[in-house]
């Protein structure tokens, strides 16, 4: 075969479905598409438990979907390593968390643990929370405040409630108490929306000094009457006896159990003053730890450091002296880059980045094209240039307005992205590039549950697709894409890729 060019296009959320009413893919016009998947032979690729590294029956997600895309191989997630960790015992002895209790414990100050409420294991777990609350109150620390962000994006949009009864339930038996609630759309915003990040913050750090008393369960009861569901809860403090039960003062210990990073940096980055613009001003001088390593560049201590992978896709790319380029708009820009790219900040030599704003709006239903019309104008400009070996590509339609619930703007994000493809799947032809097709999980094909909107993402397979003829795909998995992208190239594939190529 000889050395081809190669355009990926992952069409983020893009799953295969059982066809019913609600399936926004299936009953989309997408005659580009259609046209596409017609001519040119694909298979589906698994993107969900074992195969991606995750806890068996565990749905995969946009992080764990680009790194084993462009490890070609299955990354152990980090989910999984701390779930073992906690079976074989090894999580109480940590010694950064250990370091963390005893510290907190001679300064006689309090030590807040926060993140997602939520058994979707996107971003946390439940499980995790539970452990470290467990080792937190097994000791003298009495001062254990938890601040839990809601979910209802990858869970069921009025779960919250659940979730926390059953914390309430847990935690009597503890010295840890819930301080606050907030909707991950304001303490997890990663697009740089400072104002959503404040509200979270000013409720963690500066609540109001005196309120009628109000329990969590409350909070999200009262924010359901009022047709506000987990994902925005406006953040909002415990009350007990008028007076806050907790709030992040100078001095004290935070613990921050989300494992996935890219929805963690901004409130971390508030909390210790780093990069936030008019947010967090204040000199809390916290004891900071994080679950896992969120940047790079951050000074916190982590439970579980970095994995370091050799011989990911665009390294080798680079040591055979191509050129690459990533391109995607804000909300999925991360994922072609830091994720893609093993969990690192660095680019290797010969990889250039292009990001796209993404719109600033509220809900991404009320922008279903979102800026995909953008990204295919830079992408096609990139082609017609000649210059890059190697293009990957991120459409976030599918995935960022699936997650709304409204099936009828999941519809419109899918005919963008078909109308965007028709002009990718030109520009390829005119310049040489050989187009692969996929996604990194499943969300626009399954857009209600019964009478509920349904906004996380699905365990469905997604769709594996090379525009040449003579080719013939089998079926596989996330992990596959890179050794058959290097196999197109004519490139070696290194020993550390156990993927397999998909064509024969």
């Amino acid at each position: 075969m000889k050395k081809q060019k190669v355009m990926l296009c992952i069409l983020d959320g893009y799953g295969i479905g059982k066809d019913y009413e609600f399936n926004a893919v299936s009953r989309s016009n997408k005659p580009y598409l259609d046209r596409l998947f017609s001519d040119y032979p694909s298979s589906s690729l698994v993107c969900s438990g074992f195969d991606v590294g995750l806890p068996k029956g565990t749905m995969g997600n946009s992080e764990v979907g680009h790194l084993n895309i462009g490890a070609g191989r299955v990354v152990f997630q980090d989910i999984a390593r701390i779930h073992k960790s906690i079976e074989d015992g090894e999580f109480e002895k940590n010694q950064v968390l250990s370091d963390l209790i005893e510290n907190t414990l001679k300064r006689d100050k309090s030590l807040h643990i926060m993140g997602l409420l939520s058994d979707g294991d996107v971003h946390s777990s439940i499980v995790h929370l539970k452990e470290i609350v467990r080792i937190a109150s097994s000791g003298s620390l009495k001062k254990i405040f938890i601040h839990v962000f809601t979910d209802g994006r990858d869970t069921p949009p009025e779960s919250g409630l659940g979730f926390v009864h059953d914390l309430e339930i847990f935690l009597k038996d503890t010295n840890a108490r819930i301080a606050s609630i907030s909707g991950r759309y304001y303490a997890m915003d990663r697009d740089n929306r400072w104002d959503r990040i404040k509200k979270a913050y000013d409720i963690l750090t500066d609540p109001p000094l005196q309120a009628p008393d109000v329990s969590a369960e409350d909070i999200i009861r009262r924010s359901y009457l009022s047709g506000i569901t987990d994902e925005f809860i406006a953040p909002t403090a415990v009350y007990k006896n008028s007076v806050p039960v907790a709030k992040i003062c100078r001095g004290d210990s935070v613990l921050f159990y989300n494992f996935r990073a890219d929805r963690a940096r901004e409130i971390s980055s508030a909390l210790n003053s780093l990069e936030s613009g008019s947010v967090g001003t204040k000199e809390l001088e916290l004891d900071y730890v994080t679950m896992t390593e969120y940047r790079e560049d951050f000074p916190f201590k982590t439970l579980f450091p970095k994995q370091h992978m050799e011989n990911i896709l665009g390294e080798v790319i680079s040591k055979a002296g191509l050129k690459q380029l990533r391109i995607a708009e804000t909300e999925k820009y991360a994922h072609v880059t830091f994720f893609f790219n093993g969990g690192a900040e660095k680019k290797f030599e010969g990889e250039e980045r292009i990001l796209i704003p993404s719109p600033k709006v509220a809900t991404y239903d009320l922008q279903p094209e979102m800026s995909a019309f953008q990204v295919t104008d830079k992408a096609v400009d990139e082609m017609d240039k000649k210059i890059h070996d190697l293009i990957i590509l991120n459409f976030a339609n599918c995935d960022m307005v699936g997650h709304t619930g409204i099936f009828e703007a999941a519809k419109k994000a899918v005919e963008t992205v078909d109308t965007c493809m028709g002009r990718i799947v030109s520009a390829a032809e005119r310049n040489g590039y050989i187009l692969l097709v996929t996604a990194d999980h499943g969300n626009a094909e399954y857009m209600m549950d019964g009478k509920t909107p349904f906004t996380a993402h699905t365990k469905n397979r997604v769709p594996f697709l090379i525009s040449d003829k003579e080719l013939k795909l089998k079926e596989g998995k996330l992990g596959d894409i890179a050794p058959t992208i290097l196999k197109l190239m004519g490139l070696d594939i290194p020993d550390e890729m156990t993927g397999e190529v998909l064509f024969n």
